[in-house]
């Protein structure tokens, strides 16, 4: 055996145990740049030092004069740059592993970076409250193992008195096949007591952790021009909602703030007055119950730094573990600080429907005068916005009311201007008008603005709204998540008789959605990240006691009853396979026989009817008319499935639109380019209302002939 092998092979699974603590901690997402950087760095230089490719030693001094000087930067850390003490302590951590793994030669000083690797996975436990602190977790047992059975090799190798012969061939690749097969055993094995025990760390550490929480713009009591544009690239979930209908829900808004004075940049709420309401008993009923359709819904918030109660529509009830909660003068519902992440709440609200189809509301609402004043204020405009505001609205238009003014300008902002969120590269004196007369394109708050503002010109009152859009919905953890790049801006306008009235001017986004595969593979990210919050970072004793149920249930589901079958042997004394318990073992038998075709059956063909059952509720969901534009390549899969067994296969270098035109002409070809046109308009023109069409051109092409 070469001791050179081993000990290369000993020197990387000390880096890999270090490396591991060091991506655990930085995918919490709380190491600054520098940190982050400067380990990389360090982690780089001791894999090529041990590659032989660079060749460096540290004097123990040096290193040694380097952990005193530190000592010092510590308190300039704690006291003026990081100001933490759990930050500061993890750069300390940081620098003393790099030092360690740089200079480490003895066997103290690779238990020394042993302890230090530790330290940091307990950073990253109490930092990090992702799922992907598991995977970290597992690459660090691997190396820690690995570096355990290596070191244990060297050192019996630097006390043989002979060199043994006959060594293994491979011996690296065998050492971490045997590591790798010991850390997943390790894994399966404590999996059951990981799931069996609740944790309450969270509750232990929440008082150290440092706030990790981003800001969401908007849901504050300032939102400037252009900021949700900057939150709209992040794909972080904000929410995850489950909707208990069943009937299709879609086109949702989440009502976050209504904002209501404008300087000609920034809206906001000067002199804010909030009612303090009670909640009793965990509910509080919040406002009427009327005619239209209601719909229930639980919210589960993630790391949104904000105090806004989310809603659909007009809320009337809600089920949240607060003592009270505060109501706006415009509507709006906060929470007196900001929760922890994880904060959930229960509601019931009556959705709004467009108030050409909807009956009036009785008694008619009446506006305050005060509200009306302040719904009405304007900036110093320029003189071109309520001249353009009497262009798209005015008498010459033939809109003769309120209602039908705010649709004019509506419409008219969604046709003639272009979303974009494309950021300016300079600042300008007067953003609304850049926007109305320059650059003609914008975010959703541009076009909220605009509305607002000309709505209020032409004596109509009105306020801009920020929230979310409705989300995506995930089919795998039946949940709608709602992303920070679904925030959005929209108008309320006061229309005589009805009240405030919803408007959106804002067009859809022209640009295509990520790749079907992205996407999917997003969907079951989220859902492994639910699993994670619910069943490890939140779990408890409630969580503990469904678990219990739901494994007994379907185990006795199965007929599996391996314990009552064994407590009736071992009720009959003297004989352990006596003739008259021969039925139980049978029945027992036959059960275990069972369960070994269902598995063998679902090894053979599970993927394929995985497949054919994901796009039949691909299909079904766009038969709802909830499905989401990643259900369209499925639709489209199932498409090109069809035309395969009728001899047209789709060449890998063509276009959807260049396949359809390439099929000859007949009833067929033409229902494949209307279904390809519909496609487009599905997956690439964010129009989810043509779903239930798209399905009907499927089923069309299933029975249409060659």
């Amino acid at each position: 055996m070469k001791p050179a092998a081993v000990e290369r092979f000993f020197q990387f699974s000390m880096l890999g145990l270090v490396a591991s603590g060091y991506l655990a901690v930085a995918g919490s997402g709380v190491l600054d740049t520098p940190t982050l950087v400067l380990t990389g760095a360090g982690l780089l230089l001791r894999g090529l030092m041990i590659a032989n490719v660079v060749r460096l030693e540290i004097p123990e001094r040096a290193s040694r004069l380097l952990a005193l000087a530190y000592i010092a930067f510590f308190c300039l850390d704690y006291a003026c740059l990081s100001r933490d003490f759990v930050v500061a302590t993890v750069h300390l951590v940081f620098f003393l592993a790099i030092t360690k793994i740089l200079t480490a030669r003895t066997a103290r000083d690779y238990l020394y970076t042993a302890a230090i690797a530790f330290l940091e996975l307990m950073a990253a436990a109490m930092l990090s409250m992702e799922i992907n602190f598991i995977a970290f977790l597992a690459f660090y047992l691997l190396f820690a193992i690995a570096a355990l059975s290596s070191g244990e090799i060297c050192r019996s190798l630097a006390r043989a008195d002979a060199v043994a012969r006959g060594t293994p061939a491979r011996f690296p690749p065998r050492l971490i096949l045997l590591s790798a097969f010991a850390t997943l055993s390790i894994l399966t094995i404590t999996a059951g007591l990981f799931f069996l025990l609740p944790r309450t760390a969270q509750a232990a550490f929440a008082r150290l952790l440092p706030n990790r929480q981003f800001v969401l713009p908007g849901f504050s009591d300032q939102v400037t021009l252009g900021e949700i544009g900057e939150i709209k690239v992040s794909s972080r979930p904000v929410m995850h909602i489950a909707i208990y209908s069943r009937n299709p829900v879609s086109g949702l808004k989440w009502r976050g703030a209504a904002l209501t004075h404008f300087d000609g940049r920034r809206w906001s709420n000067p002199e804010p007055h909030e009612q303090q309401i009670p909640v009793i008993g965990g509910h509080v009923r919040l406002g009427r119950t009327g005619e239209g359709k209601r719909l229930n819904y639980h919210v589960q918030m993630s790391e949104a730094n904000t105090d806004a109660l989310f809603f659909a529509g007009t809320p009337v009830s809600l089920d949240v573990r607060q003592f009270l909660i505060l109501r706006s003068t415009t509507g709006s519902y906060r929470l007196p600080r900001v929760p922890r992440p994880g904060f959930a709440y229960d509601a019931y609200s009556l959705l709004e429907e467009p108030p050409e189809i909807s009956p009036p509301p009785v008694p008619a609402p009446e506006l305050a005068p005060e509200m009306r004043r302040e719904t009405l204020k304007l900036p110093p405009l320029d003189p071109r916005i309520p001249a353009l505001a009497r262009e798209f609205a005015g008498p010459a238009t033939g809109a003769a009311s309120d209602l039908e003014r705010a649709r004019a300008l509506e419409r008219r902002l969604r046709h003639d201007y272009a979303y974009s969120l494309e950021l300016l590269g300079r600042e300008v004196a007067d953003p609304l008008a850049d926007f109305l007369f320059v650059r003609r394109k914008g975010y959703c708050e541009h076009f909220a603005t605009a509305m607002t503002v000309m709505l209020r010109t032409l004596g109509i009152p009105a306020r801009l709204v920020t929230g979310f859009q409705s989300g995506i919905y995930n089919p795998i953890s039946d949940l709608w998540v709602v992303r920070a790049s679904d925030a959005h801006s929209w108008v309320e306008a006061w229309i005589p008789g009805r009240g405030w009235t919803t408007f959106d001017p804002t067009p859809p986004d022209p640009n295509p959605s990520s790749f079907a595969l992205l996407a999917n593979f997003e969907l079951y990210l989220d859902a492994a990240q639910t699993f994670w919050q619910d069943w490890v970072v939140s779990y408890d004793l409630r969580r503990q006691g469904t678990l219990s149920y739901k494994v007994e249930s379907g185990a006795r589901s199965l007929g599996i009853r391996w314990f009552d079958w064994l407590a009736r042997i071992s009720a009959v004394p003297g004989s352990l396979w006596p003739p008259k318990r021969i039925p139980p073992l049978r029945s027992s038998g036959w059960g275990g026989l069972a369960l070994v075709g269902l598995a063998t059956v679902a090894w053979l063909f599970g993927p394929r009817l995985f497949r054919d059952a994901r796009l039949w509720n691909g299909v079904r969901r766009a038969r709802r008319g909830h499905a989401a534009s990643s259900d369209a390549a499925l639709l489209y899969e199932r498409m090109l499935h069809l035309l395969n067994r009728r001899g047209y296969r789709k060449p890998a270098w063509f276009t959807p639109a260049e396949f359809a035109a390439s099929l000859p002409p007949s009833p067929l070809g033409a229902a494949v380019c209307e279904f390809t046109a519909t496609y487009n308009q599905w997956r690439f023109g964010q129009r989810a209302e043509v779903a239930v069409r798209l399905s009907e051109i499927l089923e069309r092409l299933e029975q249409e002939p060659n």
